[in-house]
């Protein structure tokens, strides 16, 4: 995603999608990439905007763009982020893409594993 103030980059440790107004991080929707039943999926664990950059709508094109990145990357979406899962939602053409986190997601979070 790019405009002519906002941008989102891919940033790794921990592996990231960072929006930034310019050089400054404003933002980030956090995610680890993992197997599991021989399926690769993207587990959304962290999303979060500046204070100061709220209420323009900024957090939601963040969300779209990593969304959109998991399904180019073929990537089954699991929300575990709140903000993530909501907008997931919230939106029908990400939903087919997804799948609800079960406590294997939640494991592989806690142990840093794959």
């Amino acid at each position: 995603m790019s405009d002519d103030q906002f941008s989102v980059h891919f940033a790794d440790h921990p592996s990231r999608f960072e929006l930034r107004d310019g050089d400054k991080a404003i933002g980030e929707a956090r995610f680890k990439d993992v197997e599991v039943d021989g399926q690769a999926q993207r587990i959304f664990y962290h999303t979060v905007v500046s204070e100061e950059y709220g209420g323009q709508g900024l957090a939601g094109r963040l969300a779209a763009y990593a969304l959109q990145r998991a399904e180019a990357e073929n990537r089954v979406v699991v929300p575990v982020c709140p903000y993530i899962k909501a907008y997931v939602a919230k939106h029908p053409e990400y939903q087919t893409n997804s799948t609800a986190a079960q406590p294997r997601h939640l494991e592989l979070l806690n142990s840093g594993g794959k």
